[in-house]
């Protein structure tokens, strides 16, 4: 009997590395343009590609490849927070550019877990495919959750205006990536078998034609109007809180909430940069001036302002102006060094000039501000990327939101692409809650989205002005939104450990599993032949199977 043919040789450890780190840092083209026809393919290829060379690896190479995959995608998507602690914390460059490649190579921790988990657990069957799948979810929602979750650049993102959107409404970002990831294995199935295993590739493929072909689905109905006025302050973030600006900036946001017309006027994040007693000793009358404009009952305003002192602790709020009881919404989810300090790093935070950078967190659950009988539900920064947080006001459909506004100030990251990348963030929670998304910001993208994640009006980034326009509210309760409101995430989890459950490695069936002979058994134990049984389940193709069809015995025991 002839014995196997022998793989070709791995490629240097160094230069597969340096190539999954490249096609990583490749995909954060499909998180901002979205538009271009096919874009949606990039992460599909590099994942496909990520997928085919783990599974020739060894778990420790495959953690590797995970990781500097991982760590390239992070650190090309949001190199812009060295913009935010160099250019305005003031940190040293070195600094600041170190935090960032930290931050990414910690956040991908995870995906290198999931890499030595695949490699390890993998049988070389069609169940590989969900198992990849239910490894990558685990992996974005460990990112998405633990240390208060950093879920920017979730793969779903890049799926946005691609066929998998339609899924959004039924099982979410996370679920859309998942399924891209799932994807992603078959084709590399498919692609490294020479087309001898197409059937999961042709399985999934079908899935994502057949959601382009039938949609998302109406989960919603209309529930009237309201016509809305965005302000779009346009100060940087060097200007905002100086004594020397900061006159014109009040100035210019006083007189455009006044002289607006439309039923809703909003002010982005920190319109008013600041505390109440601040303002009435910058500004005095200021506050009541406004108050008493939107008291007569024709028009309301929320307004992006720091509620609070010093003494009892203040928080990032949004300020509801109209003739009924006073409305403050309080941020809950607060972005970690920038708005409360983390335990042991207040050395870190304290050499950064961050004004306000310890914020009070708000109430998990908060009510809606009604407005021209909409239930406007405000969400600060980036709230708006935890969709199972915004979920949670949906557990009663009767007071359910009918309209989210997102009030932001992206100005800390200049002039890049964070501003189209939340722009994304809020398209896809308008598709997962087929709800509209109204968004006024600094420095933009100032927009109003409707309830299938399309950009109606959109005002220049970086230009000072009002976007006008109307927004139709909704009622009802999308699949996710009542999954989510009232199970949160875990249902995600639990799809997860079933498919990685699946993988059964304890019952002899995984790749890491030894099946020990009985100490009974007549005779001594033959090592080698004990070997060639442990590891008859890896691929002739696999790097540790070529290592032991080396060895001298080993050939012939494993062509038997």
């Amino acid at each position: 009997m002839t014995p196997p043919r022998r793989p070709a040789r791995q490629p240097p450890l160094a230069a597969e590395a340096a190539l999954a780190a490249a096609l990583g840092a490749l995909q954060t083209l499909a998180f901002v343009h979205t538009g271009v026809p096919g874009a949606w393919l990039l992460p599909l290829a590099t994942l496909a590609w990520l997928v085919w060379r783990l599974d020739l690896a060894t778990p420790r190479r495959a953690a590797l490849l995970a990781a500097c995959y991982g760590t390239a995608w992070l650190l090309a998507g949001v190199w812009w927070l060295y913009i935010s602690m160099h250019r305005y914390g003031g940190l040293p460059a070195w600094m600041a550019a170190l935090a960032v490649l930290a931050l990414a190579a910690a956040l991908s921790i995870y995906l290198a877990l999931a890499g030595a988990a695949y490699a390890r657990w993998r049988r070389g069957s069609a169940s590989d495919c969900a198992l990849f799948a239910a490894l990558w979810l685990l992996a974005e929602l460990a990112r998405g959750v633990i240390f208060t979750g950093f879920p920017w650049l979730a793969a779903g993102y890049s799926q946005v205006d691609a066929p998998l959107a339609a899924l959004a409404p039924w099982i979410g970002v996370y679920g859309m990536g998942a399924v891209l990831a799932g994807t992603a294995a078959a084709l590399a199935q498919a692609v490294a078998s020479r087309g001898r295993r197409w059937g999961p590739a042709t399985a999934a493929l079908a899935v994502i034609a057949l959601a382009a072909a039938v949609g998302p689905g109406e989960h919603t109905r209309p529930a009237g109007e309201v016509s809305v006025a965005l302000l779009q302050t346009n100060v940087k973030q060097n200007e905002k809180f100086s004594s020397e600006h900061l006159p014109e900036t009040l100035a210019w946001v006083g007189r455009e909430l006044t002289a607006a017309d439309a039923e809703l006027v909003i002010a982005p994040e920190t319109a008013v940069p600041l505390l109440p007693f601040q303002l009435e000793e910058s500004a005095p009358g200021y506050w009541p001036a406004l108050r008493a404009h939107f008291a007569d009952g024709n028009r309301a305003a929320l307004v992006g302002v720091p509620l609070g002192d010093y003494e009892r602790g203040y928080t990032n709020s949004v300020a509801g102006l109209s003739a009924a009881a006073g409305y403050r919404y309080d941020k809950y989810h607060l972005v970690p060094f920038g708005e409360f300090i983390p335990t042991g790093f207040r050395w870190f935070t304290t050499m950064m000039n961050i004004p306000l950078g310890d914020f009070a967190r708000g109430v998990v659950d908060p009510p809606s501000f009604t407005v021209r009988g909409q239930r406007v539900a405000p969400n600060i920064c980036y709230e708006d990327l935890y969709g199972e947080e915004l979920a949670r006001r949906f557990a009663d459909a009767a007071s359910a939101p009918t309209v989210f506004a997102n009030l932001s100030n992206i100005g800390w990251f200049g002039d890049t692409i964070a501003t189209v990348q939340h722009l994304n963030i809020s398209r896809l929670r308008a598709l997962e809650f087929q709800r509209p998304m109204v968004r006024a910001t600094n420095t933009g993208a100032t927009a109003i989205i409707d309830h299938r994640g399309v950009v109606q009006a959109m005002l220049p980034p970086h230009s000072r002005g009002v976007l006008t326009g109307r927004v139709q509210g909704r009622d009802g309760v999308t699949p996710y939104a009542w999954w989510a409101a009232r199970a949160g995430l875990w249902p995600m989890l639990g799809l997860a450990l079933l498919g990685c459950l699946a993988a059964r490695p304890w019952l002899g069936t995984g790749r890491g599993v030894v099946s020990r002979p009985s100490s009974r058994a007549a005779g001594p134990v033959n090592s080698r032949a004990f070997a060639s049984r442990r590891h008859a389940h890896l691929p002739a193709d696999h790097p540790q199977a070529a290592e032991l069809l080396g060895r001298p015995g080993l050939r012939a025991a494993a062509a038997v």
